[in-house]
């Protein structure tokens, strides 16, 4: 068997093990789902997922930045529809409060994500993938004069924070859709405040 050939079947493992991991830590939650659980539903040995991650832990990782990227793309596709920036900022936010309403989302992005990894590591991974779009639309904004002159990291931080914790809430809800248009107006009237009039 040729070198491309190995190469392809360990990436298909690869993709496998994320595919079929991801259903289970979303619907169960990190803690309660066991490495022989993932490889019987991934149709894999341990040998296999250890060969590709160092474990559990591991494996989880790359689940959690597969969806922070999914995340991520359909806040930029989404803010990047809109022609004006204020308009931009605005429909990201809304994205991302709509993208991490989703069960397995919340689960695994803002749940299970920070208590398994920790917060610093956490952290750094959004930061990477959402936090970092949204830094760069508020420069854009306080550049463009829309945003009174201010250092954007702090109020970065905040706005992604109030978003995390509102999607958390969300999460709890016996009524998501309606709590999402009441979290959505309270996160615009917050948004509004900074705009210069």
């Amino acid at each position: 068997m040729d070198g491309g050939v190995r190469s392809r079947r360990r990436e298909q493992t690869r993709r496998t093990l994320l595919r079929e991991s991801r259903p289970l830590f979303a619907e169960h939650g990190y803690g309660a789902v066991g490495l022989a659980e993932i490889v019987r539903a991934a149709g894999v040995t341990k040998g296999a997922l250890y060969h590709h991650f160092e474990g559990k832990a591991d494996l989880f990782r790359a689940v959690l930045e597969e969806v922070q990227g999914e995340v991520a793309a359909r806040v930029a596709a989404t803010a990047d529809a809109e022609d004006d920036p204020w308009a931009r900022l605005l429909a990201g936010c809304r994205a991302f409060l709509t993208a991490s309403t989703a069960p397995g989302v919340q689960r695994i992005m803002l749940v299970d994500g920070p208590a398994v990894l920790g917060w610093s590591e956490w952290r750094a991974m959004d930061e990477g993938a959402s936090a970092r779009h949204l830094t760069d639309a508020l420069a854009d904004l306080v550049e463009r004069g829309t945003i009174a002159p201010r250092p954007v990291e702090p109020l970065a931080h905040l706005l992604s924070g109030a978003m995390n914790e509102a999607a958390l809430w969300l999460a709890g809800s016996a009524r998501p859709d309606r709590d999402l248009d009441d979290a959505w107006a309270a996160l615009a009237r917050m948004l509004e405040a900074f705009r210069v009039r």
